[in-house]
């Protein structure tokens, strides 16, 4: 008999019900720890680590004995930093402050001057005084949510005041999370990690992309690894080309000044386009544990096809949008937003064909497509499957048989849909599309983790699986470095640059392949 209640299930015999299958962080099962937040005065702290955390703290998921403490160079008092903080988190319409005030009394702030190792001397001193009257073990997590450019400074005097010492015998631990970007090519990406590697061994280091710690991005591997009727077809037998859009219809906003160092292509796809193409083209690791999952990622990283300078512009089109409408309204073009040079070359958009040179992809492109100003924001994966390989309709059909497509919808859209052909009701034979949707979250009833609240914890338990290591930096920044030097020291750089209209696909010279991806 099946289970009566459609939440249930029968594993081995036993009735389990959704939400009891996987066991979640309890306060009793996490060490006790300090989050220290570099740049605690900023945006990055208020939007995102402090409701994330909070949202830990209302469910219970935070370890039993913890404090924050902000730093940064404003001077401010526990209190006052504990009221800028709640301010900025009331403007979230979800979010409870009921139990504010006792979450708040784990708030604490510790003015610091960067660059001075005084001035971290005496950030240590505070630390371990506090650990002392909060009981947190001597664990802390420190967290870089500044400018990439403070990344170094920050790290070797965190190094010179000892405190990424880590007691003997697993007695106490120190951990640093540093944001994207991971420098701006590959020399300086392997300048930052010769000087965070001075004071933090590769273990203690965690480079966060939150991308990879969103629901449907993680379940990625279990859709492909633990369903038997996918993996056996997941490879250039069937598999006609794949498509990865992460689509925005915002402009730069208040980051001017970051994007015009940047640019799509550093700050796109040397993370988070080439980790979900890392994803969908690894091979099964023999055990799902972090090294072993980073593994395979890297192998992809190696197999990926160098582009020769003479047929780079064959798989690579850039472009930057142009003045147009965004939901009925009249939006600027890239050149027109503050803090941006009237003369600037920055692509806001790009499309690249990859080939992965190995067995299972073998001739298989891969289209990845991101871009500002686009016509909506979305984020998902394309799977298109060949055509069948003979029609036995060819005499009763008129039209071409559509083939299979697979698509891993990750934003705003969470789902999983399946596109197949079935016969028409009636007595013609005739052929439609139909599809099979599954909605990602259907039939749970649990509380879904916010994606920084998701590498917060695991950052307490210190699993790795979803953090860049860094031979992984390594070889992304080896494959686009010279793709970005070739763009940006050519002759005429702006010839390869393609204006679009903000609120449509893309340049002209990208829609053929853009026409793949988007429905």
């Amino acid at each position: 008999m099946p289970p009566t209640d459609p939440l249930e299930a029968s594993v081995h015999g036993k009735t389990i019900t959704t939400g009891q299958a996987c066991e979640f962080a309890t306060p009793g099962s996490l060490p006790p720890c300090t989050l220290v937040i570099f740049g605690a005065s900023g945006d990055l702290t208020a939007r995102k680590l402090i409701p994330a955390f909070y949202s830990l703290y209302l469910t219970e998921s935070l370890p039993e004995s913890f404090t924050v403490v902000g730093c940064s160079r404003t001077r401010l008092s526990h209190d006052e930093f504990r009221e800028k903080l709640k301010q900025a988190i009331s403007k979230e319409e979800k979010i409870d402050l009921e139990r504010w005030d006792g979450f708040a009394a784990k708030l604490f702030y510790q003015p610091v001057t960067y660059d001075s190792q005084e001035s971290c001397r005496e950030l240590a001193e505070y630390l371990n005084d506090l650990d002392r009257k909060q009981n947190t073990g001597g664990n802390r997590i420190f967290y870089l949510a500044v400018p990439p450019t403070l990344y170094p400074v920050i790290a070797q005097r965190i190094g010179e005041v000892g405190l990424s010492q880590e007691g003997e015998n697993g007695r106490s631990w120190a951990r640093i999370v540093v944001e994207k970007p991971f420098g701006r090519d590959l020399q300086s990406a392997l300048d930052l990690d010769n000087v965070l590697h001075k004071s933090f061994t590769e273990n203690q280091i965690f480079r966060i992309d939150h991308y990879l710690a969103k629901e449907t991005v993680q379940n990625i591997l279990m859709f492909r690894f633990a369903n038997t009727i996918f993996e056996p077809i997941w490879n250039r037998n069937y598999i006609d080309y794949v498509g990865i859009l992460a689509a925005e219809d915002l402009g730069v906003e208040n980051r001017a000044g970051y994007y015009e160092q940047a640019g799509v292509l550093r700050d796109m796809f040397q993370n988070h386009m080439i980790q979900l193409l890392a994803l969908t083209a690894m091979e099964p690791p023999a055990l799902f544990e972090d090294d072993r999952v980073r593994d395979e990622k890297a192998k992809v990283g190696r197999s990926v096809k160098r582009l020769a300078r003479e047929t780079l512009m064959d798989n690579l089109v850039l472009g930057q949008y142009k003045g147009g409408m965004i939901d009925g309204k009249e939006v600027p073009g890239y050149r027109e937003e503050k803090g941006v040079n009237p003369d600037s070359i920055t692509p806001t958009f790009a499309m690249m064909r990859f080939f992965v040179d190995n067995w299972r992809w073998q001739g298989v492109p891969f289209y990845l497509a991101s871009g500002k100003r686009l016509a909506r924001k979305e984020t998902k994966i394309v799977v298109q499957f060949k055509n069948v390989p003979h029609s036995m309709f060819r005499k009763v059909l008129d039209e071409k048989i559509t083939a299979n497509r697979l698509v891993l919808g990750i934003y705003p859209e969470e789902e999983i849909t399946l596109i197949f052909q079935t016969k028409v009701p009636g007595a013609k034979s005739c052929l439609r599309p139909v599809t099979m949707d599954f909605t990602y979250y259907q039939g749970f009833q649990g509380s879904p983790l916010d994606a920084y609240a998701k590498v917060l914890l695991d950052v307490i338990m210190g699993d790795h699986m979803l953090f860049w290591r860094q031979d992984g930096v390594k070889l992304a920044w080896s494959y686009l470095t010279p793709i970005l030097e070739e763009c940006e020291t050519c002759s005429n750089p702006e010839a390869r640059l393609h204006p679009y209209e903000a609120g449509g696909w893309g340049p002209v010279e990208s829609l053929d392949w853009m026409s793949l991806i988007v429905d």
